[in-house]
């Protein structure tokens, strides 16, 4: 073999031999998370997304969550906490629900899981539509998805909520999840 042809094999078997660890530090890196604590819970979140005071006095946290690629608006997640819980599991399910129309103007439907995290029972919720609301203010939103938290205890209900493109939060998914998993309460 020619010098020339050893060299490009060896450039080559380099290259093969260093990918496995730039990608583990890529993976890495998607995993850095970051503590919130709020209203008596802590969690873990990506540290890309942002963590943002609360705009009015019914949030106890916004965090914004980075566009997926092709995606030009970012996700919000809402944490609320409610005296007394806000009702049923089942009506606050319903009621982002209402949230949401398919392309023939109906309610689509919404999926649920039972996850445990630490102790807590916590329904994950997820539907996907036309966003229209008016609270906190005018939405009219075609391809957005909503990934729902509910964590009802004796005390409080607890609410988180992210609401925003479709790719951005079915991206968001294992994070959310994994956010929810990771909560603990002082209450």
């Amino acid at each position: 073999m020619n010098r020339s042809i050893r060299r490009s094999i060896a450039v080559i078997g380099l290259s093969l031999a260093l990918a496995p660890v730039v990608a583990a530090q890529e993976t890495k890196t998607e995993q850095e998370t970051q503590k919130v604590e709020a209203g008596g819970l802590t969690f873990q979140v990506p540290s890309s997304w942002k963590v943002n005071r609360p705009t009015n006095q019914m949030r106890l946290v916004e965090i914004e969550v980075p566009p997926a690629e092709g995606d030009d608006k970012p996700g919000e997640l809402v944490l609320f906490a409610f005296p007394g819980g806000a009702g049923t599991v089942q009506a606050n399910v319903q009621r982002w629900r209402a949230q949401f129309v398919d392309e023939q103007g109906r309610n689509p439907e919404v999926e649920t899981e039972t996850i445990k995290a630490n102790g807590a029972e916590i329904t994950l919720v997820e539907t996907a539509g036309r966003y229209v609301t008016q609270i906190p203010r005018p939405v009219d939103e075609p391809g957005f998805r909503l990934l729902g938290g509910i964590y009802p205890t004796r005390q409080v209900g607890y609410f988180f909520k992210l609401v925003g493109p479709d790719a951005t939060i079915t991206a968001a998914r294992p994070a959310f999840k994994a956010m929810l998993e990771s909560m603990t309460t002082s209450r």
